[in-house]
């Protein structure tokens, strides 16, 4: 089986801005790479449409999807998947618990990205992250749905919150992305419902990379911040 990853993302944009340059390498060695994108962020991320006169609810998802499937193809997703669970408030019923359970024993990946633990600007995203890790641990349950194979116990990397110092996020793995920039940027603009977030998201990788560069014998330009959550399991250093 070829290697796969999944990114659960709380809202349409998300994977974009925190980890499409982690998307877009992982595309580009091989890996097939899975998005779940829980909400289009149809209420809480769409002011710039909202502001247009005779907006509606459903225009707004129309819009916010057709953006992110952009995106998902300037990265190289091999698979994105919109789930419509509401944000502000995010819902989270045992039916897409289980579904997204169901996504870990299918796909296999080698490692899941997702949102910080916590996130004092965005309730959704931290119920995201614990939505995610109770989905993989069900997933890892010999006796949830026993006649199917169980799922392993990728690494989980939480990828970085809009507000890392209120939000109790440090990187501990910092990802040159030099190569995939101009995918990543692509993608950036596809999100037109949040354009003010553009030059916010290439100045953190513009930091992120100065960081990686200073941490490291390879010259790095823009970068990519995780927090591990789990050890790294390695038989060398």
């Amino acid at each position: 089986m070829s290697k796969t990853g999944l990114v659960v993302s709380a809202h349409s944009a998300d994977f974009v801005w925190r980890a499409g340059g982690a998307i877009a390498l992982h595309a580009a060695a091989g890996m097939a790479v899975t998005v779940v994108c829980l909400s289009y962020g149809e209420r809480g991320e769409s002011a710039k449409l909202w502001r247009q006169k005779g907006m509606t609810l459903e225009r707004v998802k129309a819009s916010r999807q057709a953006e992110a499937e952009a995106a998902a193809t300037h990265l190289g997703v091999h698979d994105i998947q919109f789930w419509d669970m509401g944000d502000y408030p995010l819902h989270f019923p045992d039916t897409a618990l289980f579904r997204l359970a169901d996504v870990f024993r299918s796909i296999h990946p080698s490692f899941l990205l997702t949102h910080s633990k916590e996130d004092l600007y965005n309730h959704d995203h931290p119920a995201t992250t614990d939505f995610a890790q109770h989905a993989r641990i069900i997933a890892q349950a010999h006796g949830h749905d026993p006649e199917k194979p169980v799922s392993g116990a990728p690494p989980v990397y939480l990828f970085e919150p809009h507000q890392p110092e209120q939000c109790n996020w440090k990187p501990t793995t910092l990802l040159k992305i030099d190569s995939v920039w101009a995918q990543k940027r692509a993608a950036i603009e596809c999100m037109a419902g949040q354009e003010h977030l553009w030059e916010y998201y290439t100045r953190v990788a513009l930091q992120r990379g100065a960081q990686a560069a200073r941490n490291s014998d390879d010259p790095c330009t823009y970068g990519e911040g995780y927090q591990n959550v789990f050890p790294h399991v390695t038989g060398v250093l």
